[in-house]
């Protein structure tokens, strides 16, 4: 019996099983491929790439569903991508290092930060093989201007047997570093004594920037009391003197060497600065600090640079941790 449709309703089309085609002119949809039926326009075409009334195809999530997007980190100036090892000749990143000033003519390549500064502080790495053991390792400096960038980094470069066998009167090498892994400048310290009982081998040290060109020298001067240094440049004039204190030894202070000019007027000073009880005990990591006027030529604040150093090794390196400081030239 059949049953009337209610009123409003056409009755559903009856679908053919999947895979068969319609008889021709039954009016139903053509099987795909073929034309469409008269009267029906072609479906649009559309360039989008996806079927029409679906969205894209579906990509690899790589964001987690409710986070906020974000884009891809890009690395700092100067570092490499990921995954990618440092280079020789490229810079390590200008977050915190010193820009080179540009346009200073005759000056040493390397030596153009010098021309804006009039200060630099030298901090030793604290090594802690060498803190627990005693056991020498090379020694390495980092090296600021006042405002804390970095300007230079400094390592020494000599043997096991020299460090451990000779102590603070080893004779070594100092290569120091820019902010482009090039060297910029050698520093070379023979093997000499540095008491008062040989004054014909006294300490010194030379200053080559670039390496292989002697800029100044570092001549200890035969003294009883008090240390005292000749500045010279790189033709063999004295320039600057260093007059140091009577007591090398820091009591909860700092130690300060006086940079004087031939006729006796102070223009700067080299100072060990005190680094607490705990560090000065236990380890030879010193803090220093250099200053100069602003004018003074780039070779002999280099050369100064130098006179630190060869200070720090005189007077303030430990040898097994044992403290080395004393009073007057005598030890």
């Amino acid at each position: 019996m059949k049953k009337n449709n209610p009123q409003g309703y056409a009755p559903v089309p009856q679908q053919m099983p999947y895979g068969e085609a319609p008889p021709f002119g039954s009016g139903a949809q053509p099987a795909y491929g073929g034309p469409p039926p008269p009267g029906f326009a072609p479906p649009p075409q559309y360039n989008g790439g996806f079927q029409p009334g679906y969205g894209p195809p579906q990509v690899p999530i790589v964001q987690q569903p409710g986070q906020p997007m974000f884009p891809p980190q890009q690395p700092m100036p100067g570092q490499p991508m990921p995954g990618q090892p440092m280079q020789p000749g490229q810079p390590m990143g200008t977050g915190e290092w010193m820009s080179i000033p540009v346009g200073i003519p005759n000056c040493p390549r390397g030596l153009e930060y010098l021309t804006s500064i009039d200060q630099l502080l030298v901090k030793q790495k604290v090594e802690l093989l060498e803190a627990f053991t005693g056991f020498e390792t090379n020694n390495k400096f980092s090296i600021k201007n006042a405002l804390g960038q970095k300007v230079y980094y400094a390592v020494e470069d000599t043997d096991c047997c020299t460090r451990n066998m000779c102590g603070p009167a080893r004779p070594f090498d100092m290569k120091i570093f820019d902010n482009f892994r090039n060297e910029v400048m050698h520093l070379n310290r023979p093997l000499a004594c540095s008491s008062c009982c040989f004054p014909c081998c006294l300490q010194s040290m030379e200053v080559s920037a670039p390496p292989g060109s002697v800029i100044g020298t570092v001549e200890q001067e035969w003294t009883i009391c008090s240390p005292a240094f000749r500045i010279k440049n790189h033709l063999g004039d004295t320039v600057l003197r260093i007059e140091g204190p009577f007591c090398t030894f820091s009591m909860c202070g700092d130690v300060e060497f006086q940079i004087v000019t031939l006729t006796g007027e102070n223009i700067g000073k080299i100072s060990k600065q005190w680094s607490g009880f705990a560090r000065e005990i236990f380890t030879d990591a010193d803090f220093f600090g250099i200053t100069f006027p602003l004018d003074l030529d780039v070779r002999m604040k280099a050369t100064l640079l130098g006179a630190l150093f060869l200070i720090d090794a005189m007077f303030f390196e430990k040898s097994g941790n044992r403290e080395s400081d004393g009073v007057g030239m005598l030890s």
